[in-house]
């Protein structure tokens, strides 16, 4: 029994020996991982180790581990010790998942935790995301809507071309009769009639196109005789009839150019514009409210005397809004008619020291004066000048005080863009 006890003890120490040199023995990675600060378990390979005869546990055994603790106050100990019963076989598997969890564990030491795009992002990455489903969608979808869009202008290709036609006609008339105001007594006679002449074709060969559905009703405020009145033969309807009102009072204007120096001088010529212009105003807003009142009416009578009931009362809404706004517009237009028979005072007439005191010349045109007029300011400019800076301003071109309360822009021959639709 000796023999043996001291056979095993130097098998042991062999087997330390062999374990500490770096050919025979080296340390387990992922046992040290495990292990640390609670044990240390060395595995002695079976071909290094000198076995005798009679050993009894060390034969049965294919491998020696020799349990290392770190020290005699760490707990632990059943854990090494039941981890030192693990086979040699299963050494490879430990051994490879040891080194993906250490691996592991240092990539995720060594990058940060990115952080959170969505709460950092909010709201702009939710409204991009919908931005991207719009612009999908319009992309997917452009073919389907050129094709619509090329059967809505097939269908409507006559009331698109009036469209277009009365737009292009009104800027064209419109710019002409400001250039030839401007002119004063130097404009053209030739022009103006020919500007008439094509306002008055312009409005016949529109109503001879149309002349079944005799849309020069809306004009005296009746009904045209369409049938179907619905939304957009009424839009339409509305459209052209404000259309002919401002060709209609552009040809008053062309009229007015017309008239003699001698009869109408340029202060009386540019409150009859402003005066014109004024009362177009009034008739476009009159025009469209039989049109809609019989819409809002009638539209839907034959669905019951419920639905004829509220038509009325949205019919009756409609009126009391267009009062309102007719009540502005016939202010403007009792203000419009006070300065037409009563003129402006803008200024009184310059004697020839003040023009001599002031300057040999008018600041605005820079010639001799003609027809001077003080302002209220003591500055002196010519009449039509200072007529002119006031078709667009309110005070005194030199020193800015003011003159007038309002500016009386119609009177430089424009018309109004407005469409008036309701």
């Amino acid at each position: 029994m000796k023999l043996r006890v001291q056979n095993d003890r130097s098998d042991c120490r062999r087997a330390l020996k062999l374990r500490e040199s770096p050919t025979a023995m080296q340390p387990n990675s992922s046992e040290q991982d495990a292990h640390a600060g609670n044990g240390l378990s060395l595995t002695l390979q079976p071909e290094l180790l000198t076995r005798t005869p009679g050993s009894g546990a060390a034969a049965e055994s294919d491998e020696v581990r020799v349990p290392m603790t770190s020290g005699p106050g760490d707990s632990g100990g059943g854990t090494s010790s039941r981890r030192s019963r693990v086979s040699f076989h299963s050494r490879p598997h430990s051994h490879a998942h040891g080194h993906n969890r250490a691996q592991h564990h240092s990539s995720s030491e060594a990058e940060p935790d990115p952080p959170d795009s969505d709460l950092d992002s909010g709201e702009p990455s939710a409204s991009m995301s919908e931005l991207r489903c719009l612009f999908r969608w319009l992309q997917k979808s452009l073919p389907f809507l050129v094709i619509l869009c090329a059967k809505l202008v097939i269908q409507h290709t006559l009331g698109l071309a009036v469209a277009v036609g009365l737009f292009m006609t009104f800027l064209y008339v419109n710019k002409s009769i400001q250039t030839q105001v401007f002119l004063q007594g130097h404009h053209s006679r030739l022009q103006c009639v020919w500007l008439l002449l094509f306002l008055i074709a312009s409005t016949f060969l529109l109503y001879c196109t149309f002349i079944t559905e005799k849309l020069y009703h809306c004009l005296i405020f009746l009904n045209p005789t369409i049938e179907l009145l619905g939304f957009w033969e009424v839009l339409w309807a509305v459209g052209i009839t404000n259309y002919v009102i401002k060709f209609l009072f552009m040809g008053i204007k062309c009229l007015i150019l017309l008239l003699p120096s001698s009869l109408v001088t340029y202060r009386t010529q540019g409150r009859l514009l402003m005066l014109t212009e004024e009362l177009g105003q009034v008739h476009q807003a009159m025009a469209p409210v039989s049109l809609w009142f019989r819409y809002l009416v009638t539209y839907q009578e034959a669905e019951g005397a419920l639905a004829l009931t509220l038509g009325v009362v949205l019919a009756l809404l409609y009126l009391i809004l267009k009062l309102l706004a007719l009540y502005g517009q016939w202010t403007s237009l009792l203000k419009t008619v006070k300065i037409f028979l009563q003129g402006e005072h803008t200024g009184t007439a310059a004697t020839r020291s003040q023009c001599s005191e002031a300057g040999a010349f008018c600041p605005i045109c820079q010639g001799d004066y003609r027809e001077p007029r003080a302002l209220l300011c003591q500055h002196i400019f010519c009449d039509e000048c200072i007529a002119l800076w006031f078709n667009r301003e309110k005070s005194c071109p030199l020193c800015r005080t003011v003159i007038t309360e309002k500016v009386y822009k119609w009177r430089d021959g424009a018309t109004s863009p407005h469409l008036q639709i309701y």
